[in-house]
C-alpha cells in the first residue's frame, strides 16, 4: 500500500527517495523499450541500497545507442526481460519517492512497460532534479544536464550513461539540491514538489512569510503594511495551502493580493469543519476586499408565500417576515426567481401583487389576468377563482416545500421529458434549470431546519468533539480537551418558529454538509432536540437521467 506521508508533510529526512535512471533502445516510451536499470535507495543522506539490472529488449539495440551508452546486443541476449525484472524493481522502489533527471521520462517508460505486462502504473510521488536544478541552479551553469551539474559541483560520481552510474549522479545532485532548497524554508516533501513551480513566482521573496505556518487544519490571514487583512482562507493544511499561492494559482485578484501582503497569521483548527466555520466568521467580520465568495450575504432573500392572506402568493423578500411560509435565504434573487417561476409553473397561484383582504369582492366586469386567460394561474381579482380550489394548490405547495418535494418535482420532469420529446429543447432547458433550482433550494432548506431543530448537540467524528447550539458551531476539540469556544463567537440565532438569519445560514450549511458528508463517522453523545442526521431522501432533479 502507499504511504499517505502524513498529508505530504513528511521531514525531508525522513523520506526514503529511489533514484531511479533507466537506458532505452530510444525515446519513444510506446515504440522503445529498456534496455537497463540502476537505482540507489536513500534516506537522510545514507544509501539503503542499490538496484542494477539489464535488460533484454527482445530487439536489436540500434548503434547510435550502443555508442552512446556501450550496450551491445550481445550484453542483453542473457539477461531477463522486463516482465521479469519489475516485480523486484516495483519491490525496491515501495512507499518510496521516485527521483530522476527528467523523471518524466524514466516513469513513463516504467509505465509503459507495466502496462504491457499487465500491471498497475506507479503510484509513487515523483521529484524532477532538472525542474529543481532550473529553479535552484540555473544561474550558475551554462545548461541543467546531468554531466554539466555533475562537472561544475564536482559531484562525487559522474554520469556515464549507464543506468547505475547516473542513478548515483543523481542521488549526489538530489542532496545538493536539499541543501539549496532550506534556503527557501522547504524541509517537508509537500514543500519540495511545490518548489519548482514557486521558484520563478514573481513574489517568490515573500514565500518566507509561509515559514512558520504548519502542516495543520486551520485558517489563514493575509495582511498588509498597515495590519489590514487582504484575504482569509482555510486549508486541512495551512502551509501546503498558503505556499501555494506561489505556485500555480491563477486567480487574477492573487498576484495584486500578494503584492501587498506583508504578513501571514494564522489560526489552528483541530479540523477542517472547525476551519471552515472560522473562516465564515472572520470574513463577514473584517470584509476583507479579496474575498469576494462569502461577503454577500446580506444580499441573500428568501421566497415566502402569505399565508395569511385570503389568497396567498408567492414573492422574493428580503428579510423574513413574522407570517408567512419562507423558504431560505437563498444566495440570490435570480435563484428566487427560479424557485417561484418553477412552482407556478406546477401550481396555478394568482401573480398579481394587489392586496386581497378576506372581505375582498372583485368590481363586477374587472378582466382577467394574462396569466389567467392562459390557464396557468388563478385570478381572485376578476373574481374568476374558485376559493376552494384555490386553498387545493396553496396546500398543495405547502407539502412541496415540505415533506413531500415530488409533489412539485414530479410534474416539471415530466414535463421537461415531454418537451424534449417534442425536440423543443430550449424550453426543455429552461424547465430543467428552473426544477434544479426547486429542488436545490428544498434540499438547503431540509438541511437547514434538521440541524436546527436538533438544537443542543454533542457529538464526535474521527476523534474530536464537536458541540452545536441551533445549527452554530460553539466549540470543537480532541476529545478531553478544555472547551475554550472559538476564536470569534457564533452569529445570532433565530426562533425555530422563524426563518434562519441570513447572516447565520452560510455556517449552518457549512455544519450541515459536513456531518451529511460524514454521517457514517458520526457518534451521537447528547441531543436536547430531534437528531435526524443524515437527512433521507434529499430531493434532486436528475435532468441527465429524466431525458434518457
Amino acid at each position: 500500500m502507499q504511504r499517505t506521508f502524513d498529508d505530504l508533510g513528511t521531514p525531508l529526512c525522513d523520506v526514503t527517495f529511489c533514484v531511479l535512471d533507466l537506458e532505452t533502445t530510444g525515446g519513444d516510451r510506446n515504440g522503445d523499450v529498456i534496455t537497463e536499470i540502476g537505482a540507489i535507495k536513500v534516506r537522510g543522506g545514507e544509501c539503503l541500497g542499490t538496484f542494477q539490472t539489464l535488460v533484454n529488449p527482445g530487439r536489436a539495440i540500434p548503434p547510435s545507442i550502443t555508442i552512446l551508452t556501450g550496450i551491445s546486443d550481445s550484453m542483453v541476449v542473457p539477461a531477463p526481460r522486463i516482465e521479469h525484472v519489475l516485480p523486484s524493481l516495483l519491490e525496491f522502489c515501495r512507499d518510496s519517492v521516485i527521483v530522476g533527471h527528467n523523471v518524466r521520462f524514466d516513469v513513463g517508460f516504467l509505465n509503459a512497460a507495466l502496462k504491457r505486462a499487465d500491471r498497475p502504473v506507479l503510484g509513487n510521488i515523483a521529484i524532477d532534479t532538472l525542474a529543481l536544478a532550473r529553479r535552484l541552479l540555473r544561474d550558475e551553469v551554462p545548461d541543467c544536464r546531468l554531466g554539466t551539474l555533475s562537472t561544475r559541483f564536482r559531484l562525487d560520481h559522474q554520469p556515464s550513461h549507464r543506468a547505475l552510474d547516473d542513478a548515483l549522479a543523481t542521488a549526489d545532485l538530489l542532496h545538493l539540491l536539499l541543501e539549496r532548497a532550506s534556503a527557501f524554508g522547504v524541509l517537508g516533501l509537500d514543500d519540495l514538489q511545490l518548489l519548482p513551480k514557486i521558484g520563478g513566482h514573481p513574489q517568490v521573496a515573500k514565500l518566507k512569510l509561509t515559514n512558520h505556518l504548519p502542516r495543520t487544519p486551520g485558517v489563514y490571514l493575509f495582511h498588509d503594511a498597515r495590519g489590514e487583512v487582504l484575504y482569509v482562507g482555510k486549508a486541512t493544511n495551512l502551509r501546503q495551502r498558503v505556499r501555494s499561492y506561489f505556485g500555480s494559482e491563477d486567480r487574477r485578484k492573487i498576484g495584486p493580493m500578494l503584492r501587498e501582503a506583508q504578513r501571514v497569521s494564522h489560526i489552528e483548527t483541530p479540523d477542517p469543519l472547525t476551519a471552515g466555520v472560522l473562516e465564515l466568521r472572520y470574513i463577514q467580520q473584517l470584509s476583507p476586499r479579496y474575498n469576494k465568495q462569502g461577503t454577500n450575504w446580506d444580499r441573500y432573500c428568501y421566497v415566502r408565500l402569505s399565508t395569511e392572506e385570503a389568497w396567498p402568493r408567492l414573492s422574493i423578500v428580503k428579510d423574513a417576515k413574522p407570517v408567512g411560509l419562507h423558504i431560505g435565504p437563498l444566495p440570490s434573487r435570480t435563484m428566487a426567481n427560479l424557485v417561484i417561476e418553477a412552482i407556478q409553473s406546477v401550481v396555478p397561484l394568482r401573480r398579481c401583487t394587489a392586496r386581497l383582504g378576506r372581505s375582498y369582492v372583485a368590481p363586477a366586469g374587472a378582466p382577467q389576468c394574462t396569466a389567467a386567460q392562459l390557464g396557468i394561474a388563478e385570478c381572485p381579482c376578476s373574481g374568476t377563482a374558485d376559493i376552494a380550489r384555490y386553498a387545493d394548490a396553496v396546500e398543495m405547495v405547502k407539502r412541496g416545500l415540505g415533506g413531500d418535494p415530488d409533489v412539485l418535482l414530479a410534474p416539471l420532469r415530466e414535463r421537461m421529458l415531454g418537451l424534449a420529446r417534442g425536440h423543443r429543447f430550449e424550453e426543455a432547458a429552461g424547465v430543467r434549470d428552473r426544477a434544479q433550482a426547486l429542488a436545490g433550494a428544498i434540499k438547503r432548506q431540509r438541511m437547514i431546519d434538521h440541524l436546527r431543530h436538533a438544537q443542543q448537540v454533542d457529538l464526535h467524528i474521527g476523534g474530536i468533539r464537536f458541540e452545536f447550539d441551533h445549527g452554530r458551531l460553539v466549540h470543537s476539540g480532541v476529545d478531553g480537551t478544555l472547551s475554550l469556544g472559538l476564536a470569534l463567537a457564533p452569529p445570532e440565532t433565530s426562533p425555530l418558529h422563524a426563518p434562519l438569519n441570513r447572516n447565520a445560514v452560510d455556517e449552518t450549511l457549512c455544519i450541515a454538509r459536513y456531518l451529511e458528508a460524514n454521517s457514517q463517522r458520526v457518534t451521537l453523545l447528547r441531543c436536547t432536540g430531534e437528531w435526524s442526521q443524515p437527512v433521507h431522501r434529499l430531493p434532486t432533479f436528475e435532468a441527465r437521467r429524466a431525458a434518457a
